[in-house]
C-alpha cells in the first residue's frame, strides 16, 4: 500500500510539474513573440526614419555676388573750371570806344585849330574813364564765372555723395537679406534635425525595452522548462525511494 500511495503522490507531482512547466513555457513563448513583434515594428520605424532623414544642406549655396551693385560713378564727375571764359567783350568795347574818342578828338582839333596838347589830354582822360569801366566789367564777369564753377563743383559733390549713399544702402540690404536667408535655412534644418534625433532616441529606447522583454521571456521559458524537468525528476526519485523502502520492509 505504501508503494501504491507513493506512486499516486509521485504521479500527481509529475503531472503538476508538467502542467506548470508547460503553462509557464507557453506564457513565456507568447511574451517572447509579442516582444519580437514589437521590436521588429520599432526597428522598421527606425530604418524608415534613418532612410528618410533630411540631407545635409549648404545654407550658403544661394549666396550671390553683390559686387554688381557697385557702379562706377566717375561719369558724374566733370571739371567745372574747364570752360571758364575770359572777359574779352569788355576789352573789345573799350578798344572801340578809344578809337571813336580819338577820332572825334582829331576831328575837333582840325576844325577848331586847337593845340595838340589839349587834344592829347582829352584823349587820355577819356581812355582812363573807359579803362575803369572795362576793368569793373571784367572783374564782375570773372567773379560770376568763379561762383558758377564753385556752385557746380559743390552740386557735383552732393550728387556723388547721394549716389554713393544709395549704392551703400543697396549693397548693405542685399547682404542683410542673404545673411537672413542663410540663418533661416540653418534654423529650419537644425529644428528638423533635432526632431529626428529625438524620435530616433525614443524609438531606440523602445527597441531596447522590447529586446529586454525578449531576453526576459527567453529566461522565463528556460526557467519553466528547467522547473518542469526538475519536477519530473524529483517525482521519479520519490517514487523510486518509496519502492525501495517497501521492498526493504518485506525482507
Amino acid at each position: 500500500m505504501a508503494f501504491v500511495a507513493a506512486g499516486i503522490i509521485g504521479g500527481a507531482g509529475v503531472v503538476g510539474s508538467v502542467v506548470t512547466g508547460l503553462m509557464g513555457m507557453s506564457a513565456a513563448e507568447k511574451a517572447r513573440r509579442e516582444a519580437a513583434r514589437r521590436a521588429a515594428i520599432i526597428q522598421g520605424q527606425i530604418s524608415t526614419l534613418e532612410a528618410n532623414r533630411q540631407k545635409i544642406i549648404n545654407p550658403y549655396a544661394n549666396v550671390k555676388d553683390t559686387s554688381y551693385l557697385a557702379k562706377d560713378l566717375s561719369s558724374m564727375l566733370s571739371n567745372p573750371y574747364q570752360n571758364l571764359g575770359v572777359a574779352t567783350k569788355s576789352a573789345e568795347f573799350e578798344a572801340e570806344q578809344i578809337d571813336l574818342s580819338l577820332a572825334n578828338t582829331l576831328d575837333t582839333l582840325r576844325e577848331t585849330g586847337s593845340s595838340a596838347g589839349g587834344a592829347t589830354a582829352l584823349a587820355q582822360a577819356a581812355l582812363k574813364s573807359k579803362q575803369g569801366i572795362s576793368a569793373n566789367l571784367e572783374q564782375q564777369e570773372v567773379q560770376n564765372d568763379r561762383l558758377r564753377a564753385q556752385g557746380q563743383a559743390e552740386l557735383q559733390q552732393q550728387k556723388m555723395a547721394e549716389a554713393q549713399r544709395l549704392q551703400n544702402v543697396q549693397m548693405s540690404e542685399a547682404q542683410r537679406l542673404q545673411q537672413a536667408d542663410v540663418a533661416g535655412q540653418q534654423f529650419v534644418w537644425q529644428g528638423q534635425e533635432n526632431r529626428d534625433i529625438a524620435q530616433l532616441n525614443r524609438l531606440s529606447s523602445q527597441l531596447g525595452g522590447a529586446q529586454q522583454q525578449q531576453m526576459q521571456a527567453n529566461a522565463d521559458y528556460t526557467g519553466s522548462l528547467t522547473g518542469m524537468i526538475g519536477g519530473v525528476v524529483g517525482a521519479g526519485a520519490q517514487f523510486a525511494a518509496a519502492g525501495i523502502s517497501t521492498n526493504w520492509g518485506k525482507k
